[in-house]
C-alpha cells in the first residue's frame, strides 16, 4: 500500500515563470507583434466601429528621450488601447516636430567648434544638415518610443519636415494671407540677442537673475492750473538701458498719489532738500527709505490733477529734447517701486500697447545684437547683451549719464525672476522689430468674427481634463497679444509672401500660394530659397515690384497645423480629434497654436477634448539635471526592470500633478509588478489542463464563486467610466488591491484546498476554475493596455478554453462582456459581513500561531460566537471552508468575556480551540475520519474519493 499521495494532488503546473525576465522578454514580445504586423491587424479588425483620434503633440527630434517623454508617451498609449479594447477604431498616428531654433542650434554648435562661419554656408546647404539632423533623431527615438511598448502606425508616422507638411503648413498661412490676418508691424516682441531672432512665450523659461535698477526723475514741465509744475514724477525701473527708449510715462487711476517734499536728506543721498516729487502714497516712505531722504507729504493728489501733464525727458539737452506725457495704465501697481511706470514702447507689450493706443512715437533704439543703433544719442554701440549673453555696458552707460545729469534718485539691484532663453538660457529683451503677426481681434469674415472670439467660444465648447486647464488656456487666450509668426533665422516654413515695394502691401493672390503649395509639395520648402521668385510670381508680375519674404515661421504655427496634414481628408483618422495630450506647460504651447491655427482657418478648435499631466520630479521633488546627478533615464529602466515597470509607474502616481520617480519609487513599482505577476502566475497554475467540459453554469455555482463574479462585475462597472474619465491610477490601484486583497489573500487562500485536492469532477473544483478561467481572461484583458508585455505574454500561456481564448494577441481582444445576473448587489453586501466574521477568526488564529499553540490554520476548530447578523450571513456557508480550519462551530450569542475579538467587528468573538483527530496524509485537514479507512488509512474520506476516482 502506498503511502506517498503527492503525485495525487493537483499542484499548479504552468510554463508562465515566476521571475519575469522583461528585459529580455520584452524585445521577444516587440518582435512577435511586428511579425504579426499587429498595428494591421488592429485596423482590419476595428474597421466599421466607431472612431477615437488622440492626436499625437510632436516630440521634437533632437535627442534621446528623457523621463517626461516616456510619460508623454506612455499615457498616450494607454488612452489609445484602452479606448480600442473598449470597442473602438482607436487608431494612433505618432509625429514630430523638426523645425526651429533647437536643431539650427545644434548645427550652429558643430560651425563654432570648427571656427567657421554658419552664415557662410549656403542657405541650402545649411538646411540640408538641420534636415538630415532631424531625420536621425526620429529614427532613434521611434525605436525607444517602440521599447516603451507604444504602439502606433510607426511605419507612417508624421513629420513636420515632409514634404507634403511644408506645403500644407504654407497653404495654412496662405489662409491667413487671404483673409487677412497676416499682417506686417513693428511691435516689441521677445528677443534673443545670441540667437538674434524672435521667440514666443512657449520658448521662454524663468530664471532668477540680478537686474540694475534705478529711481529716475521726470521733471514736470506743464500740469494743470501749475499745480505740479517744477516737481518730479518720479519711476523705477529694472531695465535702466530701456530709458533712451522712454516716450511717455503712466500712473495707475485707482492709485492715491501724493505730493511729496524733501524734508531732509541722508548720507550719500542723491536727493536734495526741498526738492518735490510726486509719488503713490503707499510707497511714499520706502522711496524716501531707499534714496535716503525724509520725505514730506504735501497734499493728495486726484486722477484729475494729471490731465494734460508733460514731463521732461531726463536726457533732455542731450538729444532727449521732447516732452513725455502722463497716461492712465491700467496695468501699473502699487506693489512696488513709486506707482509710475516708464512707458518705452519698443521694450514692452504694456508699454507698446499703451503707446500705440495714444499716438505715442515707437521708436527703433536697439538693434538685433542688442546694442544701441548708430541714431541713438549718447548710447550708440553699447550693449543691452553680449553674443554671449553676458550682461553689456549699456546699464551702466545709461545709469552714469542719469546721475551726471542729476536725475538719479538711486541705483541699486534686485534678483528677480527674468524671462530666458529655452534654447541658449540666456536672458532676453523686449525689442521693436518688424514682424509677422495674426491679428486676435480683427474681424474675419470667413469665420465669422475675431480669432479671439472664436478661441474663447472653442474653449468653452471643449472638455479639459483636469478642469483646471480651461481656466489656465481660457485667461492666456484672453489677454494674449496678437501673434507674432515670424523668426529671424533658417530652419523651418518660410513666410511664404512678397511685399510690394511701392505699398508696403503684401501680395494676396491664390495662384501665387497655389504655385507656392505646389513646389514645396513636390520638392520641399528649400525651393522657397533656391527657386527665382518668378518660379512662384508667374507671368502676372514682375520680381522686380516685390520683396520676397525670407524670414521663417514660428515652430509653433508648424505644430499648430499638424492637425490639417494628419488628420483632414484622412479616411483612417478623424478631424476634429477625440483628444489632445501634453504637458501642463502645452497650454501656452502647443493646446495654444493648433487652438489658434484652426480657429483662424475653420472657425473650431482641431480636438474635443484636451488632457494634461504634469512635470516629472526626483524623489526629493527636485528637477532632475546633469549637474545634481538625479536622472532617471527610459532607457536604463527598461534595461534594468523592463518598460512594464516604467508602465505601472505612470499609473501608479496621478499623473495630472507632478510626479516623482527615482530608485526606491522603481523598487516599490517592482513590487507591486510581482504581486500581479503571482496573480497571473498562480491562475495559469490552477488552471492546467483546463477545458470547456468542466464548465459550471452560474446557478449551478457556489456562493463563494458567485461572489468573485460580483466583484469582477463591479469592477467593469467602475473601470468602463474610468476609461472615459482616463483615471487611469484608479483602474490600476482597483486591480492591484484586487489581486492582493479579493484574490490572494481571500479567494485563493479558501480554494486552494479545493484546487489541489477536490476530485477533478468534484462541482466546488469546477466551479473554482471555471471563475479562474474568467479571472483570467478579465485580468489579462484589463492589465493588457497598462502591463502590455506581460498581458501578451500571460496571455500565450493561456489554457485553450479561457474566455475568448481564440484571440492570437491579447491586444485584439475587447474589454469582456459581463453578463447582467453577476452583479448582485445583495450578495455583495452580505459577503462583507461574512469577510467581516471570517478576519476574526483569522485574527484569532494568527494569534495562536505567533504563540505557537499552532503551526497551521488546519490545526484549529474554533468556536465562534456571533449575533444574529453573522448567523444569517453564514446561513448555508461553511465556516470551516472559509476560514481554513478542520473543524469549527458557529453559535449564536455575544462573544464571551475570554473571546479573541477586533474592536471594528463587534458581535464576533472567538475561541480558538484545537482540531480533535489525525492529519489527512494528502489535505492535511485534521479529522477524527482520518485513520478508519482500511485501503486508505492515512486519508480522509474526501481525500479517498478523490484518490479513487484518479
Amino acid at each position: 500500500m502506498t503511502t506517498d499521495y503527492k503525485s495525487s494532488v493537483f499542484l499548479p503546473k504552468t510554463d508562465f515563470p515566476m521571475r519575469a525576465g522583461l528585459a529580455k522578454k520584452e524585445p521577444e514580445l516587440l518582435k512577435r507583434w511586428a511579425d504579426m504586423k499587429l498595428f494591421h491587424r488592429l485596423r482590419a479588425e476595428s474597421r466599421g466601429r466607431p472612431k477615437f483620434v488622440l492626436h499625437d503633440g510632436p516630440p521634437y527630434a533632437n535627442g534621446n528621450l528623457h523621463i517626461g517623454h516616456a510619460l508623454n508617451k506612455i499615457l498616450k498609449d494607454l488612452v489609445t488601447r484602452t479606448q480600442q479594447m473598449l470597442g473602438k477604431d482607436s487608431h494612433y498616428v505618432p509625429g514630430w516636430d523638426c523645425h526651429g531654433l533647437p536643431i539650427e542650434w545644434k548645427i550652429e554648435e558643430e560651425y563654432r567648434a570648427k571656427n567657421q562661419d554658419k552664415d557662410a554656408v549656403p542657405v541650402g546647404e545649411f538646411r540640408r544638415q538641420c534636415r538630415a539632423f532631424a531625420d536621425h533623431w526620429i529614427g532613434v527615438q521611434r525605436e525607444e518610443f517602440k521599447r516603451l511598448g507604444v504602439e502606433g502606425d510607426w511605419e507612417n508616422y508624421y513629420s513636420t519636415m515632409a514634404y507634403d507638411s511644408e506645403a500644407v503648413i504654407a497653404g495654412e498661412l496662405g489662409k491667413f494671407l487671404m483673409n487677412g490676418g497676416l499682417y506686417k508691424g513693428s511691435k516689441a516682441v521677445l528677443w534673443s540677442v545670441v540667437e538674434k531672432t524672435a521667440l514666443a512665450e512657449a520658448e521662454i523659461e524663468y530664471h532668477d537673475h540680478t537686474s540694475d535698477t534705478v529711481h529716475v526723475r521726470f521733471p514736470v514741465v506743464k500740469s494743470k492750473g501749475g499745480k505740479l509744475d517744477g516737481a518730479s514724477v518720479v519711476i523705477w525701473t529694472t531695465t535702466p538701458w530701456t530709458i533712451p527708449g522712454n516716450r511717455a510715462l503712466a500712473f495707475g487711476p485707482d492709485i492715491a498719489y501724493a505730493l511729496v517734499e524733501v524734508a531732509e536728506v541722508g548720507e550719500g543721498s542723491r536727493a536734495k532738500a526741498g526738492e518735490k516729487m510726486v509719488l503713490a502714497k503707499e510707497l511714499v516712505g520706502a522711496v524716501g527709505e531707499t534714496a535716503k531722504f525724509t520725505p514730506k507729504v504735501l497734499g493728495d493728489l486726484a486722477p484729475e490733477d494729471f490731465d494734460g501733464l508733460l514731463a521732461a525727458h531726463p536726457l533732455r539737452g542731450q538729444g532727449y529734447d521732447f516732452d513725455v506725457r502722463l497716461l492712465p495704465g491700467g496695468f501699473v501697481t502699487a506693489d512696488a517701486g513709486t506707482g509710475f511706470v516708464h512707458i518705452a514702447p519698443g521694450h514692452g507689450a504694456d508699454d507698446y500697447e499703451l503707446g500705440v493706443a495714444n499716438g505715442v512715437e515707437v521708436p527703433d533704439t536697439v538693434a538685433e545684437d542688442g546694442s544701441y543703433y548708430p541714431h541713438v544719442p549718447l548710447f550708440a554701440g553699447k550693449k543691452v547683451y553680449t553674443a554671449q549673453g553676458v550682461r553689456g555696458d549699456a546699464n551702466r552707460a545709461v545709469s552714469d549719464a542719469l546721475d551726471k545729469a542729476g536725475k538719479l534718485l538711486a541705483f541699486g539691484r534686485i534678483r528677480h525672476s527674468y524671462p530666458h532663453s529655452w534654447r541658449s538660457k540666456a536672458p532676453v529683451i523686449f525689442r521693436n522689430a518688424p514682424q509677422w503677426f495674426i491679428a486676435m481681434d480683427k474681424p474675419i469674415a470667413e469665420i465669422g468674427g475675431t480669432l479671439r472670439e472664436k478661441a474663447l467660444a472653442a474653449i468653452d465648447a471643449t472638455r479639459f481634463v483636469p478642469q483646471a486647464g480651461y481656466n489656465r488656456l481660457r485667461s492666456m487666450i484672453e489677454q494674449r497679444p496678437d501673434w507674432c509668426v515670424s523668426r529671424q533665422r533658417a530652419w523651418g516654413v518660410p513666410i511664404t509672401v512678397f511685399v510690394n515695394k511701392e505699398t508696403g502691401e503684401p501680395l494676396r493672390d491664390p495662384e501665387v500660394m497655389a504655385r507656392v503649395v505646389e513646389a514645396f509639395r513636390a520638392e520641399g520648402a528649400d525651393v522657397w530659397f533656391e527657386s527665382p521668385p518668378e518660379r512662384f510670381l508667374g507671368n502676372k508680375y514682375k520680381a522686380e515690384d516685390f520683396e520676397q519674404v525670407k524670414d521663417i515661421l514660428d515652430v509653433w504655427f508648424d505644430s499648430g497645423s499638424t492637425h490639417v496634414f494628419t488628420l483632414e481628408g484622412n479616411p483612417e483618422l478623424k478631424w476634429p480629434a477625440d483628444l489632445y495630450l501634453e504637458g501642463s506647460d502645452q497650454h501656452r504651447g502647443w493646446f495654444h497654436s493648433s487652438l489658434l491655427e484652426s480657429c483662424g482657418t475653420r472657425g473650431r478648435a482641431p480636438y474635443d477634448g484636451v488632457l494634461t499631466h504634469g512635470f516629472t520630479l526626483d524623489e526629493q521633488g527636485r528637477k532632475m539635471s546633469k549637474s545634481l546627478g538625479n536622472i532617471t533615464a527610459p532607457q536604463a529602466v527598461c534595461d534594468q526592470y523592463g518598460a512594464d515597470i516604467l508602465r505601472l509607474w505612470v499609473v501608479g502616481t496621478d499623473y495630472t500633478e507632478d510626479q516623482r520617480i527615482g530608485p526606491e519609487i522603481l523598487k516599490h513599482q517592482a513590487e507591486a509588478y510581482r504581486r500581479l505577476r503571482n496573480t497571473l502566475r498562480y491562475l495559469l497554475g490552477s488552471l492546467a489542463g483546463y477545458s470547456a467540459v468542466e464548465k459550471v453554469a452560474y446557478a449551478d455555482m457556489p456562493e463563494l464563486e458567485r461572489w468573485v463574479l460580483h466583484r469582477l462585475a463591479e469592477l467593469d462597472a467602475a473601470f468602463r467610466p474610468a476609461v472615459d474619465d482616463f483615471d487611469f491610477h484608479k483602474i490600476a490601484t482597483e486591480l492591484h488591491n484586487f489581486c492582493a486583497v479579493d484574490l490572494s489573500a481571500f479567494y485563493f487562500d479558501i480554494r486552494k484546498d479545493a484546487i489541489y485536492c477536490d476530485a477533478p469532477t468534484g462541482l466546488r473544483r469546477r466551479a473554482a476554475r471555471t471563475v479562474m478561467a474568467e479571472l483570467f481572461s478579465f485580468l489579462t484583458a484589463w492589465l493588457a493596455p497598462i502591463t502590455c508585455f506581460t498581458a501578451e505574454e500571460a496571455w500565450l500561456a493561456r489554457p485553450d478554453d479561457v474566455p475568448d481564448g481564440a484571440a492570437e494577441s491579447v491586444h485584439l481582444r475587447l474589454y469582456p462582456e459581463i453578463p447582467a445576473a453577476w452583479l448582485d448587489a445583495g450578495l455583495g453586501e452580505k459577503w462583507k459581513t461574512v469577510r467581516a466574521l471570517r478576519r476574526v477568526v483569522t485574527g484569532a488564529l494568527e494569534l495562536e500561531r505567533a504563540e505557537k499553540r499552532i503551526g497551521s490554520s488546519l490545526q484549529a476548530a474554533p468556536h465562534v460566537h456571533a449575533t444574529k447578523e453573522y448567523i444569517a450571513a453564514m446561513k448555508d456557508l461553511d465556516l470551516v471552508e472559509l476560514c481554513i480550519t478542520s473543524g469549527g462551530e458557529l453559535i449564536e450569542g455575544e462573544p464571551a468575556a475570554t473571546d479573541f475579538k477586533l474592536p471594528d467587528v463587534p458581535g464576533v468573538g472567538v475561541a480558538p480551540l484545537l482540531a480533535e483527530g489525525n492529519k489527512c496524509a494528502r489535505c492535511w485537514q485534521v479529522l477524527r475520519e482520518v485513520g478508519k479507512s482500511a485501503k486508505h488509512p492515512l486519508l480522509c474520506e474526501r481525500c479517498e474519493g478523490a484518490v479513487s476516482e484518479a
